[in-house]
């Protein structure tokens, strides 16, 4: 069977019946799916060849955005199977070949609770005003998280809710909220100009999809800090990084005024990873809060940015936890492996100390499970952290 026999639907039917997070087509090898974290070849589909890559592709593809995809060799798309799923695609070229990753997005949004997300990110779904932050590696769940978020705004408050996004991910429909969705390349040319439009368009809360450039990160301060919700995400593997990204973004001049800003403006940040269950089931998210205490704002206002990990650290009563921390939740919850924690552990000896073992990091006791624990804080600590790993 070559890849111009098979209907590319299947494909992607093949991906929602799996539950699989991804697809990946590429010359030289089988679809492939990401299962759990891991790739897994559909070994009921042949090897493709570049032009099996290139007509699969092609044929999902609007004219304008085959010229796009052409012009910039690389192309950021939604695609819907109606009725089964909805997928978030980046095609692009490697070694003159054509490949593509599909990204599913669930048909439904899940609320926050479900998720197992932080108690303080309710406290977000009725904050007034001010820049939340949701961070983390690609395929993290950043959408995920925010699209629950924004699904409890929704639900909650008489708003207008502003998206711009690339491309649209979750569909969200209006409830108690007025909801416009806006998608770069079809509704806006870029995020930067996307947002100083909407700042025209009397929004309540502004989502942008990734604050790239310096005009983007400006213009989402700025509209924080005169009365305006807005979320955003940024690729940054914990929140004092988060901070130190969007004041070196800007030229020396301009720092210590963003800096001020900042520190005004910012009303939370989370990191987040997923991390495989225990039972080999699925994944979970771990997820480290930063609350903009006065600390933490005075911080940020004097550029000690490296002393906010502590702060973090010692401040469970305000709702923060290090990623340390939620990682030793979720290990005595038995929701994942000790061996697990320790590999995606920031600091392992403050991993260590968290669980209470008196002995090295390559300990392997397990923590005794507690019935329905969630994500909860780590025991709190008065004692500074031992350093930053790389």
């Amino acid at each position: 069977m070559s890849a111009m026999e098979i209907d590319f639907a299947e494909i992607l039917l093949e991906v929602i019946e799996r539950n699989a997070s991804d697809l990946h087509l590429t010359a030289g090898a089988r679809p492939t799916v990401r299962m759990r974290g891991q790739l897994v070849a559909l070994e009921d589909f042949p090897v493709l060849k570049p032009i099996d890559t290139r007509e699969l592709i092609y044929s999902i593809l609007t004219s304008d955005q085959r010229q796009r995809l052409e012009t910039d060799w690389q192309l950021d798309f939604a695609y819907s199977i109606p009725g089964h799923g909805r997928f978030r695609v980046n095609a692009y070229f490697q070694r003159t070949a054509l490949s593509a990753a599909f990204r599913r997005i669930p048909a439904q949004i899940v609320n926050i609770d479900s998720l197992g997300l932080p108690a303080v990110v309710h406290e977000w779904v009725h904050k007034p005003r001010g820049l939340i932050l949701v961070t983390g590696p690609t395929g993290s769940g950043k959408s995920t998280s925010l699209a629950a978020v924004v699904d409890a705004i929704n639900g909650s408050r008489d708003d207008h809710i502003l998206t711009i996004e690339d491309p649209i991910e979750f569909l969200h429909s209006h409830k108690r909220c007025l909801i416009n969705q806006r998608e770069l390349g079809s509704d806006a040319a870029s995020f930067a100009l996307g947002l100083k439009a909407a700042l025209r368009q009397d929004p309540d809360v502004i989502l942008v999809g990734e604050m790239r450039d310096m005009e983007t990160i400006g213009t989402a301060v700025t509209a924080a800090e005169t009365g305006h919700l807005v979320f955003a995400t940024l690729h940054t593997q914990d929140a004092p990084q988060t901070i130190d990204r969007i004041i070196d973004v800007f030229p020396g001049a301009q720092q210590a005024q963003i800096r001020t800003q900042l520190s005004v403006a910012l009303q939370g940040i989370m990191t987040q990873q997923l991390v495989p269950t225990a039972d080999g089931s699925g994944r979970v998210a771990a997820c480290e809060i930063l609350v903009p205490t006065p600390a933490v704002r005075n911080l940020i206002r004097e550029g000690k940015t490296h002393q906010i990990y502590s702060v973090i650290q010692t401040g469970s009563s305000f709702g923060m936890q290090t990623m340390d921390s939620a990682l030793a939740a979720l290990v005595r919850a038995g929701k994942i492996t000790r061996s697990m924690a320790e590999s995606r552990a920031a600091v392992p000896a403050e991993l260590t100390r968290l669980l209470g073992e008196a002995g090295g990091a390559g300990g392997m006791l397990a923590a005794p499970a507690l019935n329905g624990a969630s994500n909860g804080l780590g025991a709190p600590s008065s004692a500074p952290p031992p350093g930053r790993g790389a």
